[in-house]
């Protein structure tokens, strides 16, 4: 559960804010006093709201004391209507978002969902960077035999281009490696990389992780939530076992190659994405195709740019590199 603290001297506001982030789900803790915040121990933030101003404070110098202490924090600075000169100061001085009074709850809401959506996307390209970071030592990608130099050779020229790109490999071979190679080399890398495994959800949870949900689209959706295809927005998203993708889903991710728009469950409202697909599968989608178990168009569009992993086996020469590799790690 997200945690937003809420820092505001009008108990009016302060409790107005507390009611209708509690009916969306969230672990709200609020506070009179910006003094007050910073006696509380444990329960971090995910996301701060505080009235700019303050009893011997201010909601800027709010901001900046509580940055130093929670890191990755977002946050929204209150300010009385018709301060815009206010509230540009305040993001210049490192808050992410401000809201005039008077607001409406659905103002409120769509600027806390938008920062929350957008810290786990942070949250989540910093962990893959991290990972790749330990990956990606010494040669990056481990092997010179022909096989490997031939991966090389491709995996830089797709690097650079924004096509589709269809991994097929034994299991083991690499496939996730070599989409976050290509993700974290090309121009979308400072953006985010998003991975769904589509044989670990069943058909319906998938949808509903792929493409979101509006609120009350089905028991227990309380909130509207952005699917991972929202959360990859301009950067990269790997659909790893595309092979056991549903003919539903099929039809969908079609539209989403296709058009590069889509719908969330529940929605009828038309959601743009602009988002570089990489898919992997063990699977020969070739063979699956003419026995009309997945869709040829959809396979013609994920095929773009094929790359197919060499398994161990058949490139025994990377065996030793491979061992001096995993010591190197394991010794760190």
């Amino acid at each position: 559960m997200n945690q937003v603290w809420v820092i505001e001297d009008d108990r009016t506001i302060r409790e107005a804010i507390e009611v209708i982030l509690t009916k969306e789900g969230y672990g709200v803790t609020s506070f009179r006093s910006a003094e007050e915040a910073f006696q509380q121990n444990g329960n971090d933030p995910d996301l701060l709201i505080c009235d700019y101003k303050l009893p011997g404070t201010n909601g800027i110098d709010t901001v900046k004391k509580l940055k130093t202490r929670v890191s990755g924090l977002e946050s929204i600075v209150i300010t009385a209507f018709g301060s815009i000169d206010l509230a540009v100061e305040a993001i210049k001085q490192g808050a992410s978002d401000f809201l005039a009074k008077p607001f409406a709850p659905d103002e409120l809401m769509l600027k806390v969902q938008h920062l929350l959506n957008l810290r786990q996307a942070k949250e989540q390209n910093e962990y893959l960077r991290e990972e790749v970071k330990n990956v990606f030592s010494d040669y990056q990608i481990v092997g010179s035999s022909e096989e490997m130099k031939k991966i090389y050779t491709l995996l830089t020229k797709v690097s650079r281009s924004e096509s589709t790109v269809l991994i097929q490999g034994e299991s083991g071979t690499g496939k996730e490696l070599m989409a976050r190679f290509i993700h974290f080399n090309s121009r979308r890398n400072a953006q985010p990389f998003i991975k769904v495994n589509c044989a670990a959800l069943a058909e319906g949870v998938l949808e509903s992780e792929l493409f979101g949900h509006e609120k009350g689209a089905f028991t227990g959706s309380v909130r509207q939530r952005k699917g991972r295809f929202e959360l990859a927005h301009h950067g990269t998203i790997f659909l790893d076992e595309i092979g056991d993708l549903a003919p539903n889903m099929q039809v969908k991710l079609l539209r989403v190659l296709q058009e590069g728009e889509m719908e969330r469950v529940g929605g009828e409202q038309t959601v743009k994405v602009d988002v570089r697909v990489l898919a992997a599968t063990n699977r020969n989608l070739a063979e699956m195709v003419q026995k009309g178990e997945f869709r040829e168009d959809l396979f013609y569009r994920l095929n773009v740019i094929p790359l197919q992993l060499p398994a161990l086996r058949k490139r025994k020469d990377d065996i030793p590199e491979l061992v001096q590799f995993f010591l190197r790690r394991l010794a760190r």
